[in-house]
């Protein structure tokens, strides 16, 4: 889908050239992208909110404020262009709790490309960041507004809270997958005439990244060149407010940012930020905002709310944070780590490549003392050693080469055989964390005999079991049987869905994680009081410097007032420390933890598949405006009209206020998103050795591969001639150079035709 969104953006590009902006040579058409743009990954993902006319129709393409009076433009565009919309104005706010930002963005884009007299649909991109989830968008037309919402998949057909509408009835299209890439949402709002300004409020939430005891906050905030709008007097104008509220006991000590934020408010654990100036262009650099917190050893607190008013679990809320601090002196656990890595015939290619590259790179970082092996699967297992061998040079060096040698593409995915390998391998030596990192790309046929499996293996064991880190590659896997592997083995689970670019990323990052462990086997004390207890994740995770600590759940009883953690230190030693239990108040402890809370759930429900947990994931999905398995993405619109009081007040011409009322706006479905999450995993896709991020390619039909030849032709011709000098030629020919030229285009679009077959079979002919 991305590759697609790309060529059509750049054929919007294309036709911008047939907007007429007058004579005046101070209003200067928006610039295209330079070649430095175009060379990089991605030139035509969107980097910032956008929003584009979707051209089916190029006639209909022009200045509605200046007609050019252009000659018709025959064809369509199919797939149809994408024209990125002019933008006006652009307002964002910024509310960080501990480690999650809520984003709201206020924007004003005008449809300049397009007839007064006519109109297209737009589709709203809508760039996040760091594990980004959408949360609402609302765009707002003179006679007309649009919002989405969340309903269960069998309430889809209805509009949750609406009326029944009387009238002709419209069944709403049904769309797969609004996701362009894993952080970038789209939708399509239909019918915009042109000329409109449309007024759009988008929503979501994200995470702040952790390392070294900073907190860095980046937000997609990049916009090219070409939204701007074409002529020097129209004014432009951005707005940044950023709120930081801190840990409660805490203050924000040092900061750096990317724009000129100035600070206006502050009090303690809560500093208010702001930016507000009129600009020449718009910003050329993602917000940027990075802060470090008071205390310099672990630290944390316990945040207490009552649920929501529609919350369908009435129990108390709690959250318990635990930050690692910036401890320089601090001390890790000796690593012992077995890498178990999928090579079946679907990682050929790039995706094994990257999972070699990020291999390498993480052998590097391992210690003299520790222990490694690696583990490569596909229906059978590849051992480099028999054991664990120290990390020296020579072993690493030689495990390098191992790998190269014998990380092969092919078979099948049977990820149990290696599980057991690497877990007989351990010792149960205390002085030492064991942790198994599982890298794959396939879905199991028995994952959960395989939960099973490692669930009594690890009960067996009393002291330090192995810890399960997973990383789950692409779309085909199932990445809720890795979350339930991890959750059980109290590790941690990441996935690398963008298969093209976030491999190393993902990799280097969960193994950093799982190698800067210094607080093990973590447990609540002193909760006697309490009658009913729910924790999130069920098992509790270590305590890594490169990331802080966050276990929410549900209760009743009475809280303590302070609440004791334990575990103990890489040197055995026993550590404790009290936090402090304290109302959330101001903070939004349900709204905070939605997400973490949904996902943890939904690898229950798949483990254990109760309906009534299904159900409830769907309930709280639609609460908080998570996007869930459960749960589809609802376009509600709702039409502003005026009725009068009765027909015959109606015909009358009287200028009355009482004769005419406002009518209650009612919301109608036009438009649900289906398979918004990541899925349960794709076994046929797994047998089939499919790669991710690729389907298996279909032939293309007589008639298309001739359509496709032909226009091929024409592109090329158009890309290298002007429409001018082509009507001017075609006005000057005779009847017999017209057929002459209609055979030629024919053997052309043959030969397109032949080079489509070609591409599609591989065979020549």
């Amino acid at each position: 889908m991305a590759e697609d969104f790309q060529a059509a953006v750049e054929d919007g590009l294309r036709l911008s050239k047939r907007i007429y902006f007058g004579k005046d040579r101070a209003v200067a058409p928006p610039k295209p992208p330079t070649e430095m743009d175009r060379s990089s990954e991605h030139p035509f993902l969107p980097t910032s909110p956008m929003v584009y006319a979707v051209i089916s129709n190029p006639s209909i393409v022009d200045n509605p404020d200046m007609p050019s009076y252009q000659p018709y433009v025959h064809g369509k565009c199919d797939p149809p262009a994408l024209m990125p919309l002019q933008m006006n104005g652009i307002s964002m706010e910024v509310e960080c709790y501990m480690d999650t930002a809520f984003i709201t963005v206020n924007g004003s884009w005008r449809v300049h490309c397009v007839m007064g007299s006519r109109s297209c649909d737009c589709r709203i991109a809508v760039p996040m960041g760091e594990q980004g989830s959408i949360l609402g968008v609302e765009v707002e037309i003179p006679r007309k507004s649009y919002s989405t919402e969340l309903a269960m998949d069998n309430e889809s057909d209805t509009v949750p809270g609406a009326k029944p509408r009387t009238g002709k009835g419209k069944v709403a299209k049904v769309e797969e997958g609004p996701f362009l890439k894993p952080h970038i949402f789209t939708i399509t709002v239909p019918k915009i005439d042109g000329g409109t300004n449309l007024l759009v409020k988008l929503k979501w939430s994200q995470k702040l990244m952790y390392h070294g005891g900073q907190f860095t906050l980046n937000v997609p905030f990049k916009f090219p060149e070409y939204v701007t709008p074409a002529g020097k007097k129209i004014p432009k104008h951005e707005k940044i407010q950023l709120t930081v509220n801190s840990c409660p006991g805490t203050e924000i000590l040092s900061k750096t940012t990317s724009h000129l934020l100035k600070e206006r408010y502050r009090q303690a654990g809560k500093s208010v930020f702001f930016y507000d100036s009129d600009v020449l262009s718009w910003s050329s650099s993602d917000i940027s905002f990075a802060y470090t917190m008071s205390s310099n050893d672990t630290s944390g607190a316990v945040l207490l709310s009552s649920p929501p008013l529609l919350d369908v679990d009435r129990r108390e809320m709690f959250s318990c944070y635990l930050f690692p601090g910036n401890k320089q002196s601090r001390k890790f656990f000796k690593r012992e780590v077995v890498f178990v890595v999928d090579i079946s015939g679907s990682m050929k290619g790039k995706l094994l490549e990257e999972t070699k590259n990020a291999l390498f790179a993480a052998l590097t970082k391992l210690d003299p003392e520790d222990l490694f092996n690696v583990i490569a699967f596909n229906g059978e297992t590849y051992l480099f050693a028999s054991s664990l061998e120290p990390a020296t040079a020579t072993t690493v060096e030689n495990a390098t080469q191992w790998i190269s040698l014998n990380f092969l593409a092919g078979g099948g995915t049977n990820i149990l055989l290696p599980l057991n390998q690497a877990i007989e391998m351990f010792s149960d030596s205390r002085n030492s964390i064991p942790i198994i990192f599982l890298v794959t790309d396939g879905a199991d046929k028995d994952e959960r005999h395989i939960c099973d499996v490692m669930k009594s293996q690890f009960t067996d064991r009393k002291d330090v079991f192995p810890r399960i880190y997973t990383l789950g590659i692409g779309m085909f896997c199932n990445h809720y049987f890795l979350r339930k592997l991890s959750i059980l083995g109290r590790g941690h689970y990441d996935a690398a869905t963008d298969v093209a670019d976030s491999i190393d990323a993902c990799f280097g990052a969960l193994f950093a994680r799982a190698s800067s462990i210094f607080l093990a086997n973590i447990a609540f004390e002193n909760l006697d009081q309490i009658d009913e207890l729910e924790v999130f994740p069920s098992e509790i995770p270590d305590l890594s410097s490169e990331s802080p600590l966050v276990v929410s759940g549900r209760y009743r009883g009475t809280f303590p007032e302070t609440l004791k953690v334990k575990g103990f230190l890489p040197d055995m030693s026993n550590f404790s420390v009290d936090l402090s239990v304290q109302e959330a108040k101001d903070i939004p402890i349900g709204k905070m933890l939605a997400k973490q809370e949904i996902e943890l759930l939904t690898a229950e429900a798949w483990y254990s598949d109760r309906k009534e947990l299904k159900e409830k994931i769907a309930n709280m999905s639609i609460e908080y405006s998570i996007i869930s398995e459960y749960t589809n993405v609802v376009l509600l619109e709702t039409e502003r009209m005026k009725i009068t009081a009765d027909p015959a007040a109606g015909r009358r011409a009287s200028s009355k206020v009482n004769d005419v009322k406002t009518e209650e706006p009612t919301p109608r479905k036009i438009l649900v998103l289906r398979n918004n999450g990541l899925g349960f995993g794709n076994l046929t896709a797994t047998e089939e050795n499919i790669v991710p991020g690729f389907s298996a390619p279909k032939p293309p039909e007589a008639g298309d591969a001739y359509i496709k030849g032909a226009s091929r032709c024409c592109s090329w011709l158009c890309n290298h001639r002007c429409c001018w000098c082509c009507m001017g030629v075609c006005s000057r020919m005779n009847n017999e150079c017209a057929n002459l030229m209609t055979q030629v285009c024919g053997a052309l679009a043959c030969l397109g035709c032949y080079s489509c077959c070609d591409s599609c079979t591989g065979q020549e002919g």
